[in-house]
């Protein structure tokens, strides 16, 4: 039972979103039920057992109302009673959503009915109590691709109207890569400025180069609601603006708003959010915030091209509160970005699908299958069509080509063909290879210019002698576990034991490797050390430095940090904790799946692209350290591996 707020529809639009993914194969045993409370005159209010989740709109359990008069809980009683009274022996688990909100509804409602109770909430108010029962870090869930990376524009100076120009160029991208008409989200003041806000925009709205855009203004007073989109919105009611401008394909560009859809509101197609109004609320900017953060092609997210990727998890937002109040740090490469990522250059690997292995034809492996029956179940072979690997059902796709006798065939073989896309993909000697351009070169990449992290708050060290600068000024760098950050302790113990801090000095002093810039107006250079080392954290955020890996479908590995050291060897280091008070969600056997797949795409990464690979793993207070070079595996200690970095290679002084 998922219990929402009335407000913003939420349990409508839960339900409706349940039963999306229940007809398209998606969640296919969800069997959703929205519980209301209209039924006609005296009737007695019923509410049916023959589902498996039900959406219940919080405000509707409350005193006086039809379903306090028994209903609900004759319903439990029934749902959670043994047979021999008449019920049914099910468990119930109770989800609260958007639990931050305080409502005293359910206080009435017993407990004993529910197996387990669990509060959903993506801004609790912890300073109240409200502390979640599973926590998903903001940055697990932009790897996850569950919610997009955002690109804060905090600094001021950026008009409504470079925001809209920016718009119209992501418009162009988003319809040619995602097929997904986006659109841009402008939030106004509440009271005295809103009218002058509102005619600032309209005239940006209607110079000649936005003319083609179509927006709409939606505001608590229905008359003062308005739309350019005289064929389609104009028709509707008011209220339904917002369930026709969330359509993928909606033609609304421009939505302004004032406080009417901070909450609830499934919008995947917003993708930039700028703020007129003044906020003081930080809760309230990251609910408005989220409503441009969500992916827009979430559930085919594999099947698009990395560039696609890229661009369905950027969230451009200006105008928001001071970063710091969300916990975000935002960071850049050192003065002289050029100097950094001209010395820093890692090759990276993908992996190959069956259909690009040379010796293998479809058509000759389907030739030697046994024949199934032929009066499969159809909907049976949709579903095992829809739970293969994507790179299987595009291999499907294109070897079918409409016809549908041939999907029907290659659908009773699909069980086979995965074990064979599996058996392939997996092995890394065959499957692997480095990423390379359109002309088929191997392409070289570095640390993203700008970055940003979520401040953990429990894990930092204070570092001056990386190649990162906190947009802030300060070095005070927070990590996501006390393995993280024991480790930076050490590559920062390895940098300074030659004293290999990056320095700036006066332009005119020699140096072969010094890039020039200039630092409050007076030119200087960003100076290396003859033998340097040059390390940073690879934060997730704009990063292209990743390697692919196979468990059940193509995982990309996006290794903690990134070193060269003074012989121009690149080091990369994929920390790892086996301390399970650092490991909210630890599971041994998901832990072991993991490692044994990353020390095989490790190991053989290592031969491809000459990089040294590590996979450090703290137990206790110790490190055992898995490295891999050339294509060989070998274990070793914290001592050994500085020992390794300060010994030049073999025939080299």
């Amino acid at each position: 039972m998922v219990v929402s707020l009335s407000k913003g529809n939420l349990a409508t639009q839960n339900y409706e979103k349940f039963l999306e993914y229940s007809s398209n194969g998606n969640f296919k045993l969800l069997n959703p039920y929205l519980i209301t409370s209209q039924v006609a005159g005296e009737e007695r209010l019923f509410v049916p057992t023959g589902y498996n989740v039900y959406l219940l709109p919080r405000d509707l359990y409350k005193t006086n109302g039809k379903l306090m008069q028994g209903a609900m809980e004759s319903f439990l009683r029934t749902l959670t009673g043994t047979p021999l009274i008449g019920g049914l022996n099910k468990k119930v688990y109770l989800i609260k959503d958007e639990c931050h909100i305080k409502t005293t509804n359910l206080n009435n409602l017993s407990t004993e009915y529910f197996s387990r109770v669990y509060n959903f909430s993506a801004t609790p108010k912890l300073a109240r109590g409200q502390h979640p029962d599973v926590e998903i870090k903001e940055t697990e869930a932009v790897n996850a691709k569950l919610i997009k990376e955002v690109v804060l524009n905090n600094e001021g100076g950026v008009t409504v109207g470079e925001a809209i120009s920016k718009f119209q160029e992501v418009k162009k991208q988003y319809r040619n890569l995602l097929g997904v008409n986006p659109c841009l989200i402008i939030q106004i003041s509440n009271k005295d400025k809103a009218n002058e806000e509102l005619n600032e925009i309209y005239r940006e709205l209607d110079k000649a180069e936005n003319i083609d855009l179509k927006w709409m203004t939606i505001v608590d007073n229905d008359k003062e609601c308005d739309t350019n989109d005289t064929f389609k919105a104009k028709k509707l009611p008011v209220q339904k603006w917002k369930d026709y401008a969330k359509e993928p394909l909606a033609t609304i560009d421009v939505i302004i708003f004032k406080m009417v859809i901070t909450e609830g509101w499934d919008i995947p197609r917003a993708c930039m959010l700028y703020q007129v109004r003044n906020s003081q609320s930080k809760q309230l900017d990251e609910q408005v915030m989220g409503r441009v953060r969500r992916n827009p092609r979430l559930l085919d997210f594999d099947t698009l091209s990395e560039e696609a990727q890229q661009l369905a998890m950027t969230a451009w937002v200006w105008g928001v509160v001071d970063s710091t109040k969300f916990n975000y740090r935002q960071v850049g490469l050192k003065q002289g970005t050029s100097l950094i990522t001209d010395e820093v250059k890692v090759k990276t690997t993908r992996l190959k699908t069956l259909s690009n292995k040379k010796d293998f034809d479809l058509e000759e492996f389907l030739r030697t299958q046994l024949k199934k029956p032929t009066d499969t179940d159809i909907f049976k072979l949709y579903r095992s069509f829809k739970n293969a690997e994507n790179s299987v059902q595009n291999m499907g796709w294109t070897y079918a080509d409409g016809d549908y006798s041939k999907w029907i065939f290659f659908c009773e073989h699909i069980e086979t063909i995965s074990k064979e896309s599996d058996k392939y993909i997996c092995d890394y000697e065959s499957s692997m290879e480095i990423v390379t351009d359109e002309r088929e070169e191997e392409v070289n990449v570095s640390f993203p210019v700008s970055s940003y992290y979520v401040n953990g708050g429990s894990h930092y060290n204070n570092i001056s002698d990386w190649v990162w600068i906190r947009n802030d000024g300060h070095d005070k760098f927070s990590f996501d576990s006390e393995a993280e950050r024991n480790w930076a302790s050490i590559l920062m113990s390895l940098s300074n034991s030659k004293h290999n801090a990056i320095k700036q000095v006066d332009v005119g002093k020699k140096n072969p490797k010094a890039g020039q810039h200039t630092i409050n107006g007076v030119e200087s250079e960003l100076v290396l050390p003859e033998a340097t080392y040059l390390w940073g954290k690879n934060y997730l955020p704009n990063s292209l430095i990743k390697f692919e890996y196979y468990i059940d479908t193509v995982h990309s590995s996006y290794p903690d940090f990134v070193m060269k050291d003074s012989y121009d060897r690149i080091h990369i280091f994929e920390v790892k904790s086996v301390n399970k008070s650092s490991n909210v969600n630890f599971s041994e056997k998901e832990y072991n799946t993991k490692i044994i797949q990353l020390e095989g795409a490790y190991k053989r990464a290592s031969k491809l692209t000459k990089q040294i690979f590590y996979l450090p793993v703290l137990e206790g207070e110790d490190w055992k350290i898995k490295q891999f070079v050339d294509g060989e595996s070998k274990s070793m200690g914290k001592e050994e591996f500085i020992d390794f970095c300060k010994t030049p290679p073999t025939g080299e002084e």
